[in-house]
């Protein structure tokens, strides 16, 4: 029986979420790869629990993460928590969403409220919970009207089945106003969970500062562009590795002839620091004083702890900023 470490909690860094009482890790572990059927179900469970034994207190998940089966990291979360982390439920922080094509039919996808409280209902029930720390709705939908969307999140809260709520992939316009409706409706914007990287900067001249302004959390995933901002595609993309699988966007989207040169060129900043490119890229995105974590996702327990170790040196020179900004440019 997995027993957690009484050292815990001494060396993870915990920041508070926007203006809430919540402190979340500001490193968190996100289960949208690896916890499908990627990984044995052996090697999911060492890796949850490591993180939980490092300090990391908060999980994220969604209705359709999980390769090839959507649902199955829920499952898979649930099986570990069965077995070894349910006997910590109340030192964890756990969220989940629902916003994008689950199930067949008018009903399996987008914003309205029959999707957002069945779909919640539905992974509960994978994971073997009565409740999530946190729901966030997925993506805006354009057609259903947003009210109806952020009354459903209010709702849930109401009904005991999230004891927050939160938005992604909105943009600053459309969180403004989410954020508002929630606040009117008495069930406050925990946090907003966008896209944020060394490559993908466009949050910083509005959604950054709103969220601040507002009193929002700000939680950034994909931080390593899905792996890029790794010492892994140095020399090119390898095979077994993510940006090699059938169907991924990765290599597209960032291992491009432009991109190359300027991940070599970072991999040399970092080396200076005496980080990996991955702890340099995190500890950048941890710069912001906006953001209360990013999302890291594992797929062994050595990479969960390097990935961890960027903590312990998160400051950046004027120097060392001015020439990542050059390099980016």
């Amino acid at each position: 029986m997995y027993q957690a470490l009484d050292s815990r909690y001494e060396n993870m860094e915990y920041k508070r979420c926007g203006r809430s009482g919540v402190l979340l890790p500001k490193v968190s572990l996100g289960l949208w790869q690896n916890f499908g059927l990627e990984k044995p179900l052996e090697q999911q469970r060492n890796v949850l629990c490591r993180a939980f034994d490092l300090g990391v207190t908060h999980f994220d998940l969604a209705n359709n993460y999980g390769n090839p089966a959507r649902g199955l990291a829920e499952e898979n979360f649930g099986r570990v928590l069965k077995s070894d982390l349910g006997g910590y439920r109340d030192e964890l922080f756990i969220s989940t969403k629902a916003g994008y094509d689950f199930w067949p039919g008018p009903y399996g996808n987008w914003g309205s409220r029959k999707y957002l409280i069945a779909s919640l209902d539905q992974s509960l029930k994978r994971m073997g919970l009565e409740y999530v720390d946190l729901y966030y709705h997925h993506r805006p939908d354009p057609q259903t009207p947003l009210e109806e969307t952020m009354g459903a999140l209010t709702d849930i809260v109401r009904q005991g089945k999230a004891l927050y709520v939160g938005i992604s992939n909105y943009s600053a316009d459309e969180a403004e106003k989410a954020i508002e409706i929630l606040k009117n409706n008495g069930t406050p914007c925990l946090i907003h969970q966008p896209r944020y990287n060394m490559f993908e900067r466009g949050i910083e001249e509005d959604l950054l500062p709103m969220l601040e302004e507002k009193g929002v959390g700000c939680i950034a995933y994909s931080p390593l562009a899905q792996g890029a901002l790794t010492d892994r595609y140095l020399n090119g993309i390898p095979e077994g590795s993510r940006a090699a699988r059938k169907g991924t966007t990765v290599a597209g989207r960032y291992l491009t002839e432009e991109r190359l040169p300027q991940i070599r060129a970072l991999n040399e900043i970092a080396e200076n620091r005496g980080q990996s490119l991955a702890q340099m890229a995190l500890a950048w995105d941890l710069r912001r004083s906006e953001v209360t974590s990013v999302l890291i996702g594992a797929s062994s327990t050595e990479q969960l702890e390097n990935n961890i170790d960027a903590l312990k040196k998160l400051e950046f020179s004027e120097e060392e900023l001015k020439a990542i900004d050059d390099i980016l440019k």
